[in-house]
């Protein structure tokens, strides 16, 4: 049996979004450098880039080396 999707912790339903709202299109032309207070108007702004980061895989030998940290710790 499925669970309903009322049901579903928030970071679950937690997607990327393509488009940004304008408040958020602002902190990010100000991270750019590219949005000046006094002269930039919010109508018109320029588009912005908004892409999802790629999480890396993490190597086997990077997860060995973690079991082997766990192992000491619980030993302790």
């Amino acid at each position: 049996m499925s669970i309903d999707k009322s049901l579903k912790s928030k970071s679950a339903l937690a997607r990327h979004r393509n488009v940004l709202n304008r408040a958020e299109r602002v902190l990010k032309l100000q991270e750019d450098g590219k949005w000046d207070e006094e002269a930039s108007s919010p109508f018109g702004m320029p588009k912005v880039g908004h892409r999802k980061p790629s999480v890396g895989k993490k190597s086997s030998k990077k997860k060995k080396d973690e079991e082997a940290e766990t192992a000491t710790e619980d030993a302790k």
